[in-house]
């Protein structure tokens, strides 16, 4: 009996140390699956700084690196900007005091002036279009120049032939001789540019050469009658990267590198504002300039006004108003330019136009568009609202001669 308690206590034991071995092999075997929880902690060292997610670089600044994307695109662009000089001789006339006989004859001929002659310099900015030595600028850069001087980055200097000048747009182009062995500034397209995208302006500031500035892009289509330039034909590229003197005629570029538009203008009473042309409209311009010279521009002659219902109420209860206006929402005749389409078709001072070549137009913005895009000699089809009633006439397109 003892015998067999003995032998049981024996297989009892022999079966806890299997259950013991085997839970210990098993634990074994599952530690060599899972190595990387079961290896120790690496050392720190000086050699083996720890890489904690923490002090790992944004992925922002990891692109950026130690070059900013600015640098990247004024590398690609730099060379290809380039300085514009120009001189222009102007002659002033006598004082009239001086010329007068009667004085004369107190003071002698010999008192007499001669006319004076006054050297005038400028300066601006431009950039090479292509191998052939075309450079883009601003028309107001190198307008009545006598003397036109290009300076490259790397400090060639080239005597610059004004190839075409439009007032209108106020661009113009350049031709210089320097073989092919120049930089092309590489083009974009400012249909893509949105609010908020970067904004790199280069030009030569001040006569600070090669000077760039960083901001983003404020606004788009802001209208030269909005900028008060009434006499271009423009929608601009509004920004906050900074434009001063001499900027003029530089490239906007985004942050790729690639232009955007052409620095243009500021406004005197303002910081942070500056407008470029868009480059879409620069490179339509500047194929016609070196092909032709000049751009015809079509027009209508009307001085013009947005006119809104609200406003032409506001007119019509003026007991000193002059003019009683429909209360519609258009475009107001402000006056009619003497000899102009406009006068030949019968369009009169104080009418509204509603409506031209089918289009529904509410700003005067929106009619010179129409205008602009229209064809020369092509007739349009005007809708005018006169007092009470509504008139259809027919205007036909001409030259405009002189943007002033």
């Amino acid at each position: 009996m003892r015998f067999a308690k003995l032998r049981l206590s024996i297989r009892q034991l022999s079966s806890y140390v299997l259950a013991i071995f085997l839970g210990v092999v098993l634990s074994f075997s599952t530690l060599r699956v899972l190595p990387s929880e079961a290896e120790p902690a690496p050392k720190l060292t000086t050699e083996n700084p720890p890489e904690l997610l923490a002090q790992r670089p944004a992925p922002a600044t990891a692109a950026i690196g130690s070059s900013s994307f600015v640098t990247a695109a004024v590398n690609r662009v730099g060379p290809a900007v380039v300085r514009i000089d120009t001189e222009r001789t102007i002659t002033r006339r006598n004082d009239p005091f001086l010329e007068d006989p009667f004085f004369r004859q107190f003071f002698g001929d010999g008192f007499s002036q001669q006319p004076s002659r006054e050297q005038l310099r400028g300066l601006g900015s431009g950039f090479i279009l292509d191998k052939s030595g075309l450079v883009l600028t601003n028309a107001h850069v190198v307008d009545k120049a006598d003397r036109v001087t290009v300076r490259l980055k790397d400090g060639r200097t080239f005597d610059g032939k004004v190839q075409g000048i439009d007032e209108v747009t106020d661009l113009a182009v350049v031709k210089i001789n320097a073989g092919n062995d120049l930089p092309v500034a590489p083009l974009g397209s400012s249909s893509n540019v949105q609010v908020g995208d970067w904004a790199i302006a280069v030009g030569n500031p001040l006569g600070f050469d090669n000077t760039v500035t960083l901001g983003i892009v404020s606004t788009l289509k802001r209208s030269s009658a909005q900028v008060g330039i009434t006499d271009k034909r423009l929608e601009f590229i509004q920004t906050d990267a900074a434009i001063n003197p001499g900027n003029s005629g530089g490239p906007l570029l985004n942050g790729a590198g690639e232009v955007i538009g052409i620095n243009t203008a500021i406004r005197a009473d303002a910081m942070g504002i500056g407008f470029a042309i868009p480059i879409d409209k620069a490179k339509a311009i500047a194929a016609q300039l070196q092909r032709d010279g000049k751009v015809a521009h079509p027009y209508l002659g009307v001085q013009m006004v947005t006119l809104t219902s609200e406003l032409a109420k506001q007119n019509n209860t003026d007991p000193n108003s002059s003019i009683q206006l429909p209360e519609v929402n258009g475009v107001l005749v402000m006056r009619v330019i003497p000899n102009s389409p406009a006068a030949s078709a019968g369009i009169r001072r104080g009418d509204v136009i509603v409506q031209i070549d089918g289009q529904a137009v509410s700003t005067a913005e929106q009619l010179q568009n129409v205008v602009e895009n229209s064809r020369l000699g092509q007739v349009l089809q005007v809708k005018v609202q006169r007092g009470n009633q509504t008139q259809q006439l027919s205007v036909r397109t001409a030259e405009l001669q002189n943007a002033s």
